[in-house]
């Protein structure tokens, strides 16, 4: 009887994957090829500034934290005109092809301002396709199986994240640690993905031929349409955000216990295994249980992970921390783009996206300039209490704060 429940119990997840539209399965291999590029870039780029270019931690925190919050900005702008023109794989052509042909600017750095011109260009082609993405995903999905969809996404987009690091290891021993000449690999998963997605991918037939006669830009007027329970979510979002600076300084905690450049970039391999793992189960919880309950147990991860990173003394503590941010990111990533797709309507969905995203770039900006202020004034260790003691802090707000059902 027992192996008779299993049984059943393993074919319905099986039915549960089979029955994602193809669609968002192309759009998450488009996702994991640009991630392995990005990734392999990534996992060396703040050991590249701080090493090679010589910049202190508050600048690699700056360069970051505007990157990350220029993509944030551009995503209200994509998801706008992807509302007003019914047209968002065109978004996502432009914006992953803009990523693409700024890949070969980091080899090419020769100063911090040449890392930050092509941080800054990729990052706009991150917004453009960004808003636009995630309301395709909600555009081709049934409601009932959206937190399956973005897990499964997200899910191919970490494999991406995992595996691009792990080549970045194995070019650096290839390459004898000539960190540009890996960089220069980088380059060719990226017009992978941009091949995958002209082939791969195809608009729903509703965007493409549905003329709407109401079509506006967004205004403050417009704004107001999107509901309170949305507001909410962006609040939310932001909060969490805070609570979780740049991934960068995963990287740069492994380097300062004294881990050789050449395998720093494991600990984003750590970071991506258990995020990758993770992601499609939290999707599925997403469909199925308390919303509050699993931003809890994310915040709790995340406070885990920065003690543990806070203490670290040997790699396999950083490792360990980073093992556990990856869980925290599976948690709560998905959910919060069901949350929001769950709360707008088809017609602002990537208004509704680009508007939670800038709120949560801000939000990472003023992360990671903070936690770039503490690594140099006090140390790394303050730099991860100071996003424990954040993140503890908002898991007490959301366990005592009921405003509705969430």
């Amino acid at each position: 009887m027992r192996n008779e429940r299993e049984t059943s119990k393993k074919t319905r997840n099986l039915a549960s994957l089979h029955s994602i539209p193809s669609g968002i399965w192309s759009l998450g291999i488009v996702s994991m090829f640009m991630d392995i590029s990005s990734e392999i870039i990534h996992s060396l780029l703040p050991v590249f500034m701080s090493t090679v270019l010589g910049v202190n931690m508050i600048t690699i925190g700056l360069v970051e934290g505007i990157a990350e919050a220029t993509a944030s900005i551009t995503k209200v702008f994509s998801g706008v005109l992807s509302d007003y023109f019914r047209k968002r794989k065109l978004l996502l052509v432009i914006g992953y092809g803009l990523a693409a042909i700024t890949k070969p600017l980091f080899p090419l750095a020769a100063s911090i301002h040449w890392v930050f011109a092509a941080r800054f260009i990729d990052r706009i082609g991150k917004g453009i396709r960004g808003a636009p993405r995630d309301a395709l995903v909600a555009d081709i999905t049934p409601p009932a199986m959206r937190g399956a969809a973005y897990g499964l996404r997200q899910t191919l987009d970490t494999v991406g994240a995992f595996l691009g690091p792990l080549f970045a290891i194995g070019l650096m021993v290839l390459f004898a640690n000539q960190i540009k000449a890996v960089l220069w690999v980088a380059v060719i998963p990226a017009f992978i993905a941009v091949t995958c997605l002209i082939i791969g991918v195809h608009e729903p037939k509703q965007h493409s031929t549905t003329k709407s006669k109401s079509r506006k830009l967004l205004t403050i007027t417009g704004a107001r349409q999107l509901p309170s329970r949305y507001w909410f979510i962006v609040l939310l979002g932001a909060v969490f955000t805070m609570a979780r600076f740049s991934e960068a300084f995963l990287v740069l905690r492994a380097q300062s216990i004294g881990l050789s450049i050449g395998y720093v970039p494991m600990v984003m391999i750590f970071m991506n295994i258990s995020y990758s793992a993770a992601a499609y189960p939290a999707g599925m919880a997403a469909d199925r249980f308390s919303k509050r309950l699993l931003l809890v147990a994310g915040l709790t991860l995340l406070i885990l992970s920065d003690f543990l990173l806070a203490k670290a003394t040997l790699p396999w503590h950083v490792m360990g921390g980073a093992l556990l941010w990856g869980l925290h990111m599976a948690a709560t990533q998905g959910l919060f783009a069901k949350l929001v797709a769950d709360t707008t309507t088809a017609e602002l969905r990537g208004t509704a996206f680009g508007v939670f995203n800038l709120a949560s770039g801000v939000a990472l900006l003023v992360a990671s300039v903070m936690a770039g202020y503490l690594w140099d004034a006090i140390g790394p260790s303050a730099t991860f209490t100071a996003g424990a003691a954040f993140a503890t802090f908002a898991a007490i707000g959301i366990i005592f704060f009921r405003p509705k059902r969430v």
